[in-house]
C-alpha cells in the first residue's frame, strides 16, 4: 500500500489528490491520510478538507491501523534508516520531481507534489472529477458570463500570508514588478483585445494597482467561498499565475487547448528551480523569472 498524506490549503490538496489518482491509474493500492485536518495544527491554520467540496471526487482513506502498519517507525528502525541499512518507510518530497515514487510500495508519501510532470497525462480525467458545484451567488454568475464573452486573462496576486516574515523569506521576491510587467507584455502580444481579471487576497492593493477599462477586479468570494475563485480563473481563456498552487489549478482546470499559462520560474526560494529542468517538467507553461526573463 501507498499512503499519501494530505495537508495544506486547496491548491496543495488538489495536487495530493492528483497524485492519488495518478497512482490509482497505475494500479497501485493507494489511500489518503486526512488526519492532519482533525489535529490541532490543522485547526490552528484554519484549514479544512476542501477536497470534499467537489461532488464528483471520491477517495479511500487509510485507517489508523493501516497507517501504523505502513508508516510506523521504531527508534531502532529510524537509526537503521539513517545508516542506510534499511529503506525508510517515509518518503518526504525533497526535489521538484522524482519519478522513483512510481516504483515505490509500502511507503507513506509526504509532500505537495506541485510538479506538472507527476500527473500531466491525467489532467483531462482530473477535470472530470474536479467539477465545482454551482454558485448561488449572482455576482459569480455575472462574472463568469463576462469572462466567457471576451478574451479573458486571469491574473493572481498573492499577498496576505506571503508578506509575513517567515513566508516572505520563503516566497518573497519572486512575483516582482518585472515578472508581472513581462507577463502583461507577453499576453498583450499574443492575445488580441485581452481583458485582465485580477484575483487577489488584497483587493485594496489590486484596485489601486490595476485601474482602467482593461482590468476587472474580482472581489466576490471570501472565507469558505474563496475556493470558487479557482473556478472563475478556469473560466478565463489564459492565465498569469502567482507563485501559488491556487492559481496553478485555475489554469490547469481550464479545458481550452490553446490557452496560454504563465507562471514564475520559481515557486519558493530554494534550489529546486533549475531553468532547463523546469522547462522539461512544465512543458506547456511560459516561465518568467523575477528579473522578467522568459525561459
Amino acid at each position: 500500500m501507498l499512503i499519501i498524506k494530505m495537508n495544506g490549503g486547496l491548491g496543495n490538496q488538489l495536487q495530493q489528490y492528483a497524485l492519488y489518482e495518478k497512482m490509482k491509474s497505475l494500479g497501485k493500492d493507494v489511500k489518503l491520510d486526512i488526519s492532519w485536518f482533525g489535529k490541532d495544527y490543522g485547526k490552528a491554520m484554519k484549514r479544512e478538507l476542501e477536497l470534499d467540496y467537489f461532488p464528483n471526487v471520491s477517495y479511500e482513506t487509510c485507517s489508523d491501523l493501516e497507517l501504523k502498519q505502513v508508516g510506523e517507525r521504531s527508534f531502532s528502525r529510524k537509526v537503521f534508516e539513517k545508516l542506510h541499512l534499511v529503506d525508510s518507510k517515509l518518503y518526504v518530497e525533497h526535489q521538484m520531481y522524482d519519478e522513483k515514487i512510481f516504483q515505490m510500495d509500502n511507503k507513506v508519501l509526504e509532500g505537495y507534489w506541485a510538479c506538472e510532470a507527476y500527473y500531466e497525462d491525467i489532467v483531462p480525467q482530473l477535470r472530470e472529477k474536479l467539477v465545482f458545484p454551482k454558485s448561488n451567488n449572482p455576482k459569480n454568475i455575472k462574472m463568469e458570463k463576462k469572462m466567457r464573452s471576451c478574451n479573458a486573462v486571469s491574473i493572481h496576486l498573492r499577498r496576505g500570508d506571503y508578506l509575513t516574515p517567515g513566508n516572505k523569506e520563503m516566497f518573497g521576491g519572486i512575483c516582482t514588478e518585472k515578472y508581472y510587467e513581462q507577463a502583461f507584455s507577453y499576453m498583450k502580444e499574443k492575445v488580441k483585445d485581452a481583458h485582465f481579471f485580477v484575483f487577489s487576497d488584497d483587493s485594496t492593493y489590486a484596485k489601486e494597482k490595476y485601474r482602467g477599462k482593461e482590468y476587472t477586479i474580482v472581489d466576490i468570494n471570501h472565507g469558505r467561498d474563496s475556493y470558487f475563485d479557482v473556478y472563475l480563473m478556469s473560466c478565463c481563456k489564459h492565465h498569469i499565475c502567482a507563485n501559488s498552487t491556487f492559481s496553478f489549478w485555475g489554469a490547469r482546470l481550464n479545458p481550452n487547448s490553446d490557452k496560454i499559462m504563465v507562471r514564475p520560474l520559481k515557486q519558493k526560494n530554494c534550489d529546486w528551480y533549475v531553468p532547463e529542468k523546469m522547462k522539461q517538467l512544465w512543458k506547456n507553461w511560459i516561465l518568467i523569472d523575477e528579473e522578467g526573463k522568459i525561459w
